[in-house]
């Protein structure tokens, strides 16, 4: 199983991204998707995540300026960001809890992890 994150990029404050990401191999159900970033000198922290009925939760910092959506159809999770401001920059990060199948055919739940988008945002 594979999560690949795109959209990434340089913008101005106030300007918009959207970046996505898709999860492919062996996927039987995809469970809660999410978004996380890692700003410099700082720790990892959730910036908004979906569940499978489409509940959404998100952090203080971006509340009415980014939107998570997903596409179960193509496996993707989705992140609007409007709005953008210099304190947003960061890696950006992918999150899904997986049902999976082994070799062996036993389903297997995985904690998977994106490789990370780079956003930067110009003052």
């Amino acid at each position: 199983v594979q999560l690949q994150a795109s959209g990434g990029g340089l913008v101005q404050a106030g300007r918009s991204l959207r970046l996505s990401c898709a999860a492919s191999g062996r996927v039987i159900r995809i469970d809660d998707m999410g978004w996380y970033r890692q700003g410099p000198g700082k720790q990892r922290e959730l910036v908004a995540r979906i569940t499978s009925g489409g509940s959404t939760n998100y952090a203080d910092a971006v509340k009415g300026r980014f939107a998570i959506s997903r596409d179960n159809a193509k496996k993707t999770v989705y992140l609007q960001m409007n709005n953008l401001k210099p304190e947003d920059t960061a890696v950006y990060y992918c999150n899904a809890q997986i049902m999976s199948m082994n070799d062996d055919e036993a389903w297997v739940a995985l904690g998977a992890w994106g490789q990370g988008t780079q956003v930067t945002v110009s003052s």
